[in-house]
Parts: C-alpha cells; sequence; structure tokens
C-alpha cells in the first residue's frame, strides 16, 4: 500500500537539545499506527514539526508526495491533516456546533465580502455547513449535543469533540495526542472501538501518541517506538513489545508478561 506520510531524516534542536534526531518514518494510507516511548521521548515534538508548529531543524514532511515542510498550521491542514492535542484545546464558551464549525472554516468557500453582505450562497454554505456540523456530533455519539457549551461536556464527550472538529477539516491523517488521557477504563475502551471505526467507514489514516499499552496493542497496525529523541524500534505491536530495547527504554520487564 502507498504510503500517505513520509518523513525523512526529521530533527529538532531546541539550542543545545537534539528533542528528535533524524527520525525517519513512514505510515501507509488506511494505516493506524501509535507513536509511543518515555516522557521526553520527542513524540509530541514530531507532531508538531509535521503540524507546521513547529519549523523543523533539519528533514522533510511529505504528504501524498507533496513537501509540507515548515507549512504554516492552517496551510498543513489545509492540504489534509487534522489533529487533536494532549491538553484539550477546545473553545469552552463556545457550543459543541460552533467547535466544529471553526474545524470546518478551512472548507469554506466564502469571503469576507460575501459573509459581511450576507448572499444567498453565503447563506446556502453556512446551512449546509451546520447540517454536516450535526452530523459529525452524531457520528462522534455527540447527537444531541450541539448546543452545549464544550466546557460543560464531561471530559471523553471533550475529548470526542476535538475529534469531531478535526474531522471538520477533511483530514487524510487525523493525529492523536494521547486521546485516552484521563478517561475511565470504559471511556477508553469505547474511545479504542471508535478509532478503528474512523479508519474503516471514513477512510482517514491515523497516527496516535497514546501511554495506555492496551490500547496500542488493540488498535494498532504497526508501532514505532521513540526514545531520547531516536527510533529505537519500529514493527507490529507483538514485534514492538518483544524487543529488548522498548522493554529496557520503555515498557519494563513486565510487559513480556501480558
Amino acid at each position: 500500500m502507498a504510503d500517505l506520510l513520509e518523513v525523512q531524516r526529521l530533527r529538532k534542536e531546541f539550542g543545545g537539545l537534539v528533542a528528535v534526531n533524524d527520525v525517519d518514518f513512514r505510515i501507509a494510507k488506511g494505516a493506524i499506527v501509535s507513536l509511543i516511548g518515555p516522557n521526553g521521548a520527542g513524540k509530541t515534538t514530531f507532531f508538531n514539526m509535521i503540524t507546521g508548529v513547529y519549523k523543523p531543524t533539519a528533514g522533510r514532511v511529505l504528504l501524498d508526495g507533496e513537501d509540507i515542510t515548515a507549512k504554516p498550521p492552517h496551510a498543513v491542514t489545509a492540504r489534509g491533516i487534522g489533529r487533536t492535542f494532549q491538553t484539550i484545546r477546545l473553545f469552552g464558551e463556545m457550543t459543541a456546533l460552533e467547535n466544529v464549525l471553526v474545524g470546518m472554516h478551512c472548507r469554506l468557500r466564502g469571503g469576507i465580502l460575501k459573509s459581511i453582505l450576507r448572499t444567498p450562497g453565503i447563506r446556502r454554505e453556512e446551512a449546509k455547513a451546520r447540517e454536516k456540523a450535526r452530523e459529525l456530533l452524531a457520528y462522534c455519539s455527540l447527537d444531541g449535543r450541539d448546543g452545549d457549551y464544550a466546557r460543560n461536556l464531561p471530559y471523553g464527550d471533550q475529548r470526542r469533540l476535538e475529534v469531531a472538529r478535526a474531522l471538520a477539516t477533511q483530514p487524510k491523517l487525523l493525529l492523536l495526542d494521547e486521546p485516552t488521557a484521563g478517561m475511565n477504563p470504559q471511556e477508553t475502551v469505547d474511545f479504542t472501538s471508535f478509532i478503528a471505526r474512523l479508519r474503516d467507514e471514513e477512510d482517514v489514516t491515523v497516527l496516535l501518541i497514546e501511554h495506555d499499552m492496551k490500547v496500542v496493542m488493540h488498535v494498532s497496525d504497526r508501532v514505532t517506538v521513540l526514545d531520547y529523541g531516536e527510533r529505537i524500534a519500529e514493527g507490529t505491536p507483538g514485534e514492538v513489545q518483544r524487543d529488548p530495547r522498548v522493554i529496557e527504554a520503555y515498557l519494563g520487564s513486565g510487559a513480556l508478561a501480558g
């Protein structure tokens, strides 16, 4: 299967600190890939370079063959990468529906002048956008919550709302940064199933940072492991789980028992 994302010797230095050290990485279209490693391994920095938040010190990021290295976040989003964040970044004083509409903004065609004049075309586009936003909320098990303020939603629903907003950008590749962090066991199980459904039903390729190894082992096609900014292992969940370098750096000797 063709690669959707190809990262070539990606590097990020902060002063004298090398946060990501010449990492090569590929993700095939339609795959679910997990990026794991100890705290401080460079995982979120890696995400931030892919999405344009950080400019790499060296290396290239290719999406569907197009070089998107160091493009600004809005340009990366427009080309088909959506993401959620380790710390939820919803607009708390906006409704669930409004949060999703914000994500949809990059796909709307109306300009500022047409918006001011409230042309018939703009009104039709806005009506379609609201309909699509409600469909996304329902798909993310948030039907009936469109008028609720984001800050009032339970934690698990806030995570789902972040995904709905990311899906509103119509991504080819969805990056999820610790999506089950803070969830209770049942929310985690439900969300893990939801990730698999996204890939299967929405034709979205998924790359996630995740600390819950049950989630990683259950949902991933492949797993890449970072340690001190370097890729130390890559393979199927089973292969990575048995890799001595991964056990030493991250999983611990108890990993083989599960």
